[in-house]
């Protein structure tokens, strides 16, 4: 890790991670300031945390003998980061979930880089809530897609429905209310080199799917996508937005690709079992 990488447990404490720690399913990781921080899971999945980074681990299983209970549920919460997907994935792809403020990605088996930008300041005061529960409704949706009884996924469905219409009434009222703050928001900087505000993928190998209420989009090897909110649909970015996400070379070099070798490297930090 090139800085700073907490953890919040699932029973409300904290602290600080240091190399190859392990991490476990429920926690939630977090990077400050200018560090990168990397961690693999299991079957060689990998994740590359850019600067502040929130990233909750919700769910992981695998075993390399029982493929029918693989499951791995992701929620970032704000920053951005690169997925590299592996075993799990390349043997159960509708079972890899990663879950934002603006849509559920199905990471499948790919690679590919994910960043969030909130609103700026003054905008996002307001519309914290909406995006709350957009989040939870998200975690419910996917949530269902991987639960393995009927009744489990029914009320999966209900909740994240529900979730979904108190986010669309909030954004509706915030909307309003962020109304009569144009001219202060005008004047605050937008989060980025010139991007607006929302989530940012790009495809580096493989294939995933943007699942927000505005409907469902696929992108390829290469390819950018955008979506600005939870109620706008994904679509393709026709060339690079210039993503800021600049790992330290020894970082880079354990990147899988599809073609790395298996053992260990000094730029893994954290290992989830």
């Amino acid at each position: 890790m090139s800085g700073p990488l907490f953890v919040n447990k699932a029973d409300g404490s904290m602290r600080i991670l240091s190399v190859q720690s392990t991490v476990e399913a429920g926690d939630t990781v977090s990077t400050q300031g200018k560090g990168y921080a990397q961690i693999r899971f299991s079957d060689d999945s990998q994740l590359t945390l850019q600067p502040d980074t929130v990233v909750t681990l919700n769910t992981y299983v695998y075993d390399a003998s029982m493929p029918a209970q693989d499951q791995l549920l992701l929620t970032l919460k704000q920053g951005g980061m690169r997925s590299d997907v592996g075993k799990l994935g390349q043997r159960s792809l509708d079972r890899v979930t990663l879950v934002t403020p603006a849509a559920s990605i199905a990471l499948r088996s790919a690679s590919v880089v994910v960043q969030y930008r909130p609103e700026p300041k003054a905008v996002a005061s307001i519309g914290r809530l909406s995006r709350y529960l957009a989040l939870t409704g998200a975690e419910f949706e996917a949530a269902a897609i991987q639960s393995d009884t009927s009744y489990g996924a029914f009320t999966s469905v209900i909740a994240a429905r529900y979730s979904y219409r108190l986010a669309r009434a909030v954004a509706w009222l915030d909307s309003k209310v962020a109304g009569s703050l144009s001219t202060l928001a005008a004047v605050v900087p937008a989060p980025g080199p010139n991007l607006p505000p929302g989530l940012y993928v790009h495809v580096i190998d493989g294939l995933i799917n943007l699942t927000n209420r505005g409907g469902t989009s696929t992108f390829a090897a290469g390819q950018f996508g955008y979506t600005p909110s939870f109620t706008q649909p994904p679509v393709i970015v026709p060339a690079s937005p210039a993503l800021a996400f600049t790992p330290p070379p020894a970082f880079s070099s354990s990147l899988p690709n599809k073609a790395t070798s298996s053992g260990s490297s000094a730029a893994v930090e954290c290992v989830v079992r």
